[in-house]
């Protein structure tokens, strides 16, 4: 099964400037604005939520480093 970038390719700057054509011609100039600061708005949460996912693993991780007992040698680190 192919992905659906694998179908389409890669997405150049030509592309890019055709699908910022169609959103300004779909949507408007006034509009626009509006778009974009929703989008950055919904980046900047998406951001915020990874980050703090990501302290919250290594928190957890850390606490249990910590809690955790040294764990017995093996027997191949014996001699």
């Amino acid at each position: 099964m192919t992905t659906f970038l694998g179908i389409l390719g890669p997405i150049g700057w030509p592309e890019l400037l055709v699908i910022l054509g169609l959103v300004l011609v779909i949507f408007g100039p006034r509009r626009l604005p509006e778009i974009a600061e929703s989008f950055g708005k919904s980046i900047r949460k998406f951001r915020s939520a990874t980050r703090e996912a990501t302290d919250e693993v290594k928190k957890e991780l850390n606490d249990i480093n910590r809690d955790s007992p040294e764990a017995p040698p093996r027997d191949s680190d014996r001699t």
